[in-house]
């Protein structure tokens, strides 16, 4: 049987994806919210999604469903907010007798996973988060081969760069009480992908901490990591034009390249698959890399021989 979505955040640029997901594992959304009325998106989806600009006129309708029949109330609430509104809408997934699925990053500050918790057990619903890297191909099979690899520290190199014009500075993603900053906003899934594969943290060094830019040293159980963030396109190894390849992502392993460029168009509809399927990815799996990033946000900055080469060109 098909399940009832409701979507809250259903204008903003990641709501797309996750429509398709919902249409595409055969289920439907019956309602959205977005303070902003330009979800003309709607519409290549169905015509019968009850929309809403306000949060709360959207929780008066799920609580109606709720207590009407089975197949009219909301199964699923999908999260796409501004992430600092995330464990709020998350509350209230669970409060009309939802499962809700979370855009990363799940909540900024880990001890609101506790409350979080706590409102799963009492309502008996589930709150699972969006992770697609895990369910990456390529990156599976690397995490089999790495498992099954036994040796010395791996040595590792993460650089993200994807360029952001000023708009970023001055939308919510640009205040750090509001987004998390660039390790949370931008790193998270990158962060998660690195515990996935190499195990607990073990210490965490920050080397460069900027708004458009941060770099650092992490040791894992396995592995050695320096990583660079940055949203500026004076990053780039090339030059960037508007409308053109504004993105580079690069992973060493041991001096080799990951390779995962492509297999990127369906994550978000694995996730759901996943998710629907009961091995969705909740709480506890996101717990490693929420907490990271809150330990890179809260890390004094230090300066070491072993940052980043991005890093030590910043700072030149």
């Amino acid at each position: 049987m098909s399940k009832n979505f409701a979507v809250i955040g259903v204008g903003g640029y990641i709501a797309p994806r996750h429509l398709k997901a919902i249409r595409d594992t055969g289920n439907r959304v019956v309602a959205a919210a977005d303070p902003k009325d330009s979800v003309g998106v709607l519409d290549q989806f169905s015509f019968d999604t009850r929309f809403f600009t306000e949060i709360e006129r959207l929780d008066r309708h799920l609580e109606k469903l709720r207590r009407g029949a089975e197949e009219q109330r909301v199964h699923y609430l999908t999260v796409c907010s501004p992430n600092y509104l995330h464990d709020a809408h998350c509350r209230l997934g669970l409060r009309v007798g939802a499962d809700v699925l979370c855009e990363k990053p799940l909540v900024i500050n880990p001890w609101n996973l506790d409350s979080l918790e706590a409102l799963e057990q009492e309502t008996g619903r589930r709150v699972f988060t969006v992770l697609q890297l895990r369910v990456h191909p390529k990156l599976v099979e690397l995490r089999e081969q790495l498992s099954a690899k036994q040796g010395p520290e791996h040595q590792v190199e993460l650089t993200y760069v994807t360029s952001r014009g000023n708009w970023y500075d001055v939308s919510w993603k640009g205040v750090a009480e509001k987004s998390g900053g660039i390790p949370t906003n931008i790193g998270i899934h990158f962060f998660d992908l690195l515990v996935w594969l190499f195990g607990p943290v073990k210490g965490v060094e920050v080397h460069l901490f900027e708004p458009r830019r941060c770099s650092g040293l992490l040791r894992l159980e396995r592995a050695q990591v320096r990583w660079f963030l940055s949203i500026d396109n004076a990053d780039l190894p090339f030059t960037a034009e508007p409308g053109k390849k504004t993105t580079h992502r690069s992973i060493t392993v041991d001096g080799r390249e990951v390779e995962f460029s492509e297999g990127f168009t369906d994550l978000h509809t694995r996730v759901y698959e996943e998710m629907l399927a009961g091995r969705g990815f909740g709480i506890s799996d996101a717990r490693g890399s929420i907490e990271l990033v809150h330990r890179i946000r809260t890390a004094a900055v230090t300066h070491s021989v072993d940052a980043h080469p991005l890093a030590r060109k910043a700072k030149s």
